[in-house]
C-alpha cells in the first residue's frame, strides 16, 4: 500500500539541502554568512570582501583584497558582439531580460564552460561578477539611446559600477551607500532563485545556464521586482501627507502594498531593511530630500498598524537606488548583480556534493480513464 506524502505548498519550510554558505536565525535576527552576521559585515567591510567570504570561505587581509580587486578590473570590458547583441534589443525589452540575454550570450565565450571544479567555478564567478554591471548599465543605456560607458580601471568595483550607470564619478558616502545595498543583496540562504539556480545546476548543467535560470527567477514581482514596485508608489504618493491616505485607499481596494512582509521575516523587522534606513537617512542628510524619508517612515508605521506587517529589504533599498540617481528599471538587475557572488557560491557547493534535484506530486486527477 502507497503511504501518502506531505504536500506542503510552496514548499515552505521544506530543507532542501545542506549547506555551509548562510542560513537565516530569524528568532536572533541574524543572516549568518559563513559563519558572520550579514549586518555587521555590511557596517564594517566592503563587498569585495564579501565575495572572496563567499567564494573562498574567509575574509581577506589587504593584499588579498587588492588582488582581488585587481583581477575584477582586468575583466570589466564586455566582447564587442555582446554590446552589439544589447544594440539589437527592442527598446521595450525589460532590463532583466536583456540581463538574461547578456550572461546567456557570455557562455559562448568561456573556454572552460564544463568544467565545474572549484577552481573554474571560482574563476567563471569572477568573471561574472566583473562583467554583469556592464551589461547592466550598458543593456539599459542602449535601451534609452545614450552611449555606451566605458569602464574605468582606476575605481574600486562598487564606484565603477556606479559611475557606469550614471556617468558621474560618485562621492565616497554613494560609493558607501552603494557599497553597502550590494553587501545586503549578495546572499540569502535559499530564496526561489538561488534554489532554481541550484536546481539547475544538479542536472549538471553550467553556471551561466544556472544564473540565466536565477535570473528569469528573480524578475518576477514577487521576489526580485518588488524594489521598483515601491518607488513607484513613494512617487506616486508625491508627499509625505498623501502617503497614508494612499496607502490606506490600496488597502480598502485589497491591493498588495510592495516592500512589506517576507516568507522568512513574519513577526520581525528584516534586519537589512533598518541597515538601508540608516543608509537613507545619511543620504538624505548630505542630498536633501527629507520628505522622501518621511514618506518611508509613514508607510512604515501605517503598514505595522493596519496589517501587522514590517518592512523588508526592498522598501527601504528604493529610496536609497533613487537619491543614487539610479534609474528604476535597473533595481532588479542590480540585485541579480549583487546576488551573483551568493549564487555562484551555492551552484559551487551543489556541483561539489550533487544530488539531482527530483521531487513528486501529489496526483489529483481522474485514473482509469479509456480511449
Amino acid at each position: 500500500m502507497q503511504t501518502e506524502k506531505q504536500y506542503i505548498p510552496g514548499l515552505e519550510g521544506v530543507i532542501a539541502c545542506e549547506t555551509n554558505i548562510s542560513y537565516l536565525d530569524v528568532e536572533n535576527e541574524e543572516i549568518v554568512i559563513r559563519g558572520y552576521d550579514l549586518i555587521e559585515l555590511a557596517k564594517n567591510v566592503k563587498y569585495v570582501d564579501i565575495i572572496t567570504l563567499l567564494l573562498d570561505g574567509y575574509l581577506p587581509e589587504n593584499e588579498q583584497r587588492k588582488e582581488l580587486e585587481s583581477q575584477l578590473q582586468k575583466e570589466y570590458q564586455l566582447p564587442e558582439n555582446i554590446l552589439s547583441i544589447l544594440k539589437l534589443l527592442p527598446s521595450k525589452t525589460h532590463s532583466m531580460d536583456a540581463l538574461r540575454t547578456g550572461i546567456s550570450a557570455l557562455a559562448g565565450y568561456e573556454d572552460d564552460l564544463e568544467d565545474r571544479s572549484q577552481n573554474s567555478t571560482r574563476d567563471k564567478a569572477i568573471r561574472l561578477l566583473a562583467k554583469v554591471p556592464n551589461i547592466v548599465a550598458n543593456s539599459y543605456h542602449a535601451k534609452v539611446n545614450q552611449p555606451f560607458i566605458e569602464p574605468r580601471q582606476d575605481l574600486s568595483y562598487s564606484a565603477n559600477f556606479l559611475y557606469m550607470i550614471t556617468g558621474k564619478t560618485p562621492s565616497e558616502s554613494e560609493v558607501e551607500a552603494f557599497d553597502q545595498l550590494l553587501m545586503v543583496y549578495s546572499e540569502h540562504e535559499m530564496p526561489n532563485s538561488t534554489f532554481a539556480a541550484r536546481v539547475i545546476t544538479s542536472t549538471q548543467a553550467d553556471i551561466y545556464g544556472a544564473l540565466t535560470g536565477a535570473v528569469a527567477s528573480l524578475k518576477g514581482t514577487l521576489h526580485g521586482g518588488a524594489n521598483e514596485a515601491v518607488m513607484k508608489m513613494l512617487l506616486e504618493a508625491e508627499t509625505k501627507d498623501k502617503i497614508e491616505p494612499m496607502i490606506l485607499e490600496k488597502l480598502a481596494n485589497k491591493e498588495r502594498i510592495m516592500g512589506f512582509g517576507h516568507r522568512v521575516y513574519m513577526r520581525k523587522m528584516d534586519p537589512r531593511a533598518l541597515l538601508m534606513k540608516e543608509a537613507l537617512l545619511k543620504l538624505v542628510e548630505e542630498k536633501g530630500n527629507r520628505e522622501l524619508y518621511d514618506m518611508c517612515v509613514i508607510g512604515e508605521e501605517v503598514m505595522k498598524r493596519e496589517k501587522g506587517l514590517y518592512p523588508n529589504l526592498d522598501y527601504y533599498a528604493a529610496p536609497v537606488y533613487y537619491l543614487l540617481d539610479i534609474p528604476i528599471d535597473l533595481y532588479t538587475p542590480i540585485f541579480l548583480s549583487s546576488r551573483i557572488v551568493g549564487i555562484s557560491a551555492h551552484v559551487d557547493e551543489q556541483n561539489q556534493n550533487n544530488r539531482l534535484f527530483r521531487p513528486r506530486v501529489n496526483y489529483l486527477g481522474p485514473r482509469n480513464l479509456h480511449p
